[in-house]
């Protein structure tokens, strides 16, 4: 079998590099979802190192990918306006934002197979109140979707600050809240192969001018359910570096991802 080639959906901030992925081909998404906010990640000594995605489950606990939060990061920076971009250089970016927080990972996570554990946590040093936080999943809430033959009518909210376009020579990067409404691909992911993705772990979606997909910029950004704020996946990866055909995310409705997500929450 032919090696799986991935494309983690982060942005470098050093030296422009790409390192992971963003929304392409989405709208705006005119304050439906608040509490999904953009993610500096710093060093111990307070230097930026990429840019993520993520969201508020409670007012202390920002779940994102686990790419995000990996050594040397340390610690993070997050904004919750929809534009961020609009609001530079008077918002701080990318050094003073809405609140800084310390920074998670899940304890199974290897970078060399990130995409088994691709989960991490900020929490918060400072509360973020708002009337409504994104949701955690139930246990196995996606399995079901792997005994149903027609996907056809299965859809995800992905929500994120990732780029709008890509291709080889031309690159549009915004930093704004955007939404897409994304088709299910597949649940059972790619047997066999060094970078086999087993089943059950990640969800993949389309990524196409129809839809609209994620990209460089969107890792950690919330999957939620259709249109609820239930979150069952974070945009991790993608097949290609051009943010076309595939957008993968980390699933987060096993078992032991939701114990070491609730590990941080009173």
């Amino acid at each position: 079998m032919k090696r799986l080639i991935i494309s983690l959906f982060s942005i470098s901030l050093l030296g422009g590099a790409f390192s992971a992925h963003a929304i392409t081909n989405g709208g705006p998404d005119n304050g439906e979802h608040p509490y999904v906010g953009l993610m500096v990640a710093d060093d111990a000594d307070g230097n930026p190192l990429w840019r993520c995605s993520g969201t508020l489950i409670s007012a202390y606990v920002f779940v994102t990918a686990g790419h995000c939060t990996e050594a040397p990061a340390a610690r993070a920076t997050i904004w919750f306006a929809e534009d961020v971009e609009g609001g530079i250089p008077g918002n701080g970016y990318p050094f003073d934002g809405d609140v800084d927080g310390t920074t998670y990972i899940h304890p199974n996570y290897d970078p060399g197979a990130f995409f088994l554990y691709d989960l991490g946590i900020v929490v918060l040093d400072e509360p973020i109140i708002m009337s409504e936080y994104g949701s955690l999943p139930a246990a196995g809430a996606l399995d079901p979707l792997l005994r149903k033959r027609g996907l056809q009518d299965t859809t995800f909210t992905a929500v994120g600050y990732g780029l709008q376009r890509i291709n080889p020579v031309f690159v549009e990067g915004f930093r704004v809240r955007l939404q897409a409404t994304l088709d299910l691909v597949t649940l059972r992911g790619v047997a066999g192969g060094s970078n086999g993705v087993p089943p059950k772990t990640s969800v993949w979606l389309t990524n196409n001018a129809h839809t609209g997909g994620t990209c460089f910029g969107d890792s950690g950004g919330p999957l939620f359910a259709d249109d609820s704020n239930t979150i069952v996946a974070v945009t991790s990866y993608g097949l290609n570096g051009n943010c076309a055909g595939i957008g993968a995310g980390y699933r987060i409705d096993k078992q032991a991802d939701l114990d070491f997500i609730n590990s941080f929450l009173p």
